[in-house]
């Protein structure tokens, strides 16, 4: 927050190669800040930081009109198909105090495809690793961002019903991070749309902590 009707939002992505954080960041930032395509293998290499636009009369507070501006860091996918785990966390913890030091970190996002289980060791250590980076408190500033969403519309699936049938693994997180999720669709609504659904979403959970960040040195 830099004065009383302005505050700059800070969010981190984390999440498995391919899980969608860089075009999903895109959709946070209303740009193409960051380099998302269809590959094989890992396609962020490096942390990278992102600036939205002003939001003028994003929300209220206090009865005064805010502008919204958001801050995305980008991190590499983890497992990564060329960086050691040790590489990735060492470049993400750097990133993190050089970007969010002062300021601090509003919320974690830990992008998952929908249409992909969440199951096995790959998930627990980028689990861990999030732990690691953010600390004991992790759970508190941590939210599950389900991208390419309209795949379980098309099987069929209510958000609800998804939630339902999903496997222990991803449960047990939603369960770590108090059931703070969000669906992302690529269908039906346009861009804008889309990032104003999912930022009001993120601005409930940042008032669910009270405006409170995590802080790195």
């Amino acid at each position: 927050m830099t004065d009383s009707n302005k505050m700059i939002i800070n969010l981190a992505l984390f999440g498995m190669t391919q899980s969608g954080k860089s075009s999903a960041g895109n959709i946070l930032l209303g740009s193409t800040d960051f380099h998302s395509s269809f590959s094989p293998c890992s396609v962020t290499k490096d942390c990278c930081l992102g600036r939205s636009c002003h939001l003028c009369g994003f929300m209220r507070r206090g009865g005064q009109e805010i502008t919204l501006q958001i801050q995305v860091l980008d991190t590499p996918g983890y497992p990564h198909s060329r960086l050691t785990k040790k590489h990735v966390k060492q470049e993400v913890k750097e990133a993190l105090a050089h970007h969010f030091g002062q300021e601090g970190l509003h919320l974690a996002l830990l992008v998952q495809r929908a249409d992909m289980p969440l199951c096995g060791q790959e998930v627990s250590d980028l689990v861990q690793m999030i732990q690691e980076l953010l600390g004991h408190a992790w759970k508190n500033y941590t939210a599950i961002l389900f991208t390419h969403a309209e795949k379980i519309e098309e099987a069929g699936f209510s958000e609800d019903k998804y939630l339902h049938e999903a496997s222990d693994t991803l449960l047990t997180l939603l369960n770590s991070v108090q059931h703070r999720y969000i669906f992302q669709y690529k269908k039906g609504n346009s861009l804008n749309e889309q990032r104003i659904k999912i930022l009001e979403r993120i601005m409930e959970f940042i008032k669910e902590n009270c405006y409170q960040v995590l802080t790195f040195k």
